[in-house]
């Protein structure tokens, strides 16, 4: 007897291993970035990337968890398997490309320069000659600003974009470059009532990328064409539309 509820233990716990294993740990940014990730007032992850991720997770018939993980470490964290996948508003980049894989793009927005509206500032290396930028660190807009810019602005760089937000609106820094849809979101606020978009910079793919996509380990393609399973399916269906138009006015959606 004893050897048999032993070994219905050990079974047990082989299934429970198993189930755990079939958990996709989708790693976002653990700063708030509205509306695409933030947590609400209960501690939960909200926003329309967490809807996202929901809709594509169950399109694919994925059993998927948030976790979030700080910005600078998130690629770290995918390639050690600490998290399975990264979605989290991440540009598909040929330097990222390097060293993770990524699945279709689920979104493509440009790069947008914000200043203070009595500023007259323009989205331009001459437009910004002088200026203080301020940019989120690890991200495509500190690469392309240093690039571009750098000769001629000094560049600020801030762990998270609310802080570049916060020196913004406070007038230490003159501008920072940010995505143009988390623009929207904050020039909503009362601290960005201050602010304007300024437009957007010259497009540059090599920096910029080829839109958004969910990053993923090399050599995970079971995974990669599961996650495009899901944004295929939630794009033919509707749902990308209906989980898009609750939090923005146009659609977002672009190869």
């Amino acid at each position: 007897m004893k050897k048999l509820i032993a070994a219905g233990v050990a079974a047990l716990a082989m299934m429970a291993g198993a189930a755990a294993a079939d958990v996709v740990r989708v790693g976002v940014a653990a700063e708030p970035y509205p509306p695409f990730s933030y947590p609400d007032a209960s501690g939960k992850w909200a926003g329309w990337e967490i809807e996202i991720i929901d809709a594509v997770c169950a399109a694919a018939e994925l059993q998927c968890e948030i976790v979030p993980t700080a910005w600078d470490g998130i690629i770290p964290a995918l390639v050690s398997g600490r998290i399975d996948v990264i979605m989290s508003s991440m540009s598909i980049t040929e330097d990222r490309l390097k060293t993770i894989d990524f699945s279709d793009p689920y979104y493509n927005t440009p790069s947008v320069i914000v200043a203070r509206r009595d500023e007259a500032i323009a989205p331009t290396p001459e437009g910004l000659a002088g200026k203080i930028l301020g940019v989120q660190v690890s991200t495509i807009h500190q690469t392309y600003a240093q690039h571009y810019f750098g000769d001629k602005t000094e560049i600020r760089t801030y762990q998270t974009q609310d802080e570049a937000y916060q020196d913004l609106a406070a007038g230490r820094i003159d501008a920072t470059q940010v995505d143009s849809l988390a623009a929207e979101d904050f020039l909503k606020t009362d601290a960005g009532s201050c602010c304007e978009n300024k437009g957007a910079v010259a497009m540059d793919e090599s920096i910029l990328g080829s839109g958004i996509g969910a990053g993923i380990r090399k050599g995970d393609d079971a995974l990669r064409e599961a996650i495009n399973r899901g944004i295929a399916a939630i794009l033919a269906d509707g749902t990308y539309d209906k989980i898009t138009a609750r939090y923005f006015a146009t659609s977002i959606y672009g190869k």
